[in-house]
């Protein structure tokens, strides 16, 4: 099993015969994504060639010809697809989640980075009302190590195994798949750090407790906003599988805007030590750094076994 996307899961590329579109949408297909499709209006019925990595020795393969589409309507009725992986600029982004809404896609991945809030709560409100699940925006999207990968999230850092990760750092989420990369994820999801996500925290906990191939759950949260303390009130109160958490910033300066749009410290709101308090009172240990978080993480996995007989 997988959480959100499997190697079942069909790939739309909004926004694919642009730079980043192509060069994704390569390492995308390198993973063993079933990418069907690009949508570009201006270019319908067009087709790009990929040379695609092979996995053993990096170099260009047989290419693969992915046709591009005038609508997301268009490319799931020609192929079924069911996820749309978004690369447009920040101005055009709200109109592609709002056509990927309508076409009744079920998942789409917003890659896209600078989005105005005020875009991002239209097209999630709309989405939502739709039935289309929302990953992101600003976030680089999810993968199922050796199923399927929807963004840009590097797909050699790990293997597949049975740790599920949610994140709202990019960097931080690739981090700890390459410190856990010999015991390996089942799937590991970043949320993005915008002050508006679609997919949260507790929308991933929930999913990776009802996983019955997801045996620990990984938290990586930062400071700003009060995400991470309703995840730990979640995690009281529903998740009876073990979660490891990390949060970032522990030396932000009060009252400053830090990397992402959504980290803003305002007094002991939204702090590192207070998410920290919250979630070890929910009986989630914190690591101090990422490595220290890998290290709970094998500890945790230890005594489960040695609990279990396994």
């Amino acid at each position: 099993m997988a959480v959100f996307l499997s190697k079942e899961s069909k790939v739309l590329v909004q926004g694919m015969t642009g730079g980043e579109g192509m060069k994704h949408t390569r390492r995308m297909l390198a993973a063993g994504t079933d990418v069907v499709g690009g949508v570009n209006p201006r270019k319908a019925g067009r087709s790009v060639d990929f040379d695609v990595p092979r996995s053993t020795d990096g170099q260009d393969g047989t290419p693969v010809t992915v046709p591009v589409f005038g609508s997301v309507r268009e490319g799931m009725a020609a192929t079924g697809a069911d996820v749309t992986v978004v690369f447009v600029p920040p101005a055009f982004a709200k109109a592609a989640v709002l056509e990927a809404a309508d076409a009744g896609i079920a998942l789409a991945v917003v890659i896209t980075e600078g989005i105005p809030v005020h875009d991002a709560v239209a097209f999630h409100a709309y989405a939502a009302a739709k039935g289309t699940r929302v990953i992101g925006p600003n976030c680089p999207g999810l993968i199922s190590p050796g199923q399927s990968n929807a963004g840009i999230i590097p797909a050699d850092i790990t293997k597949p195994g049975r740790i599920g990760l949610v994140s709202k750092s990019g960097t931080l989420t690739y981090q700890l798949m390459y410190e856990l990369r010999d015991i390996g994820f089942s799937t590991c999801v970043g949320i993005g750090g915008d002050p508006v996500v679609g997919t949260t925290h507790i929308d991933c906990l929930a999913a990776f407790q009802d996983d019955a191939d997801t045996d620990l759950v990984v938290l990586i949260g930062e400071i700003g906003g009060d995400a991470e303390e309703r995840a730990a009130a979640y995690i009281r109160d529903h998740v009876t599988k073990p979660v490891v958490g990390y949060i970032a910033g522990f030396t932000a300066p009060e009252g400053k805007t830090m990397g992402h749009a959504g980290a803003i410290v305002s007094g002991s709101s939204g702090t590192a030590h207070a998410k920290k308090a919250a979630l070890e009172a929910a009986g989630v240990p914190v690591g101090g750094t990422p490595t220290e978080t890998a290290r709970l993480v094998l500890a945790r996995l230890e005594a489960e076994r040695v609990a279990t007989g396994g």
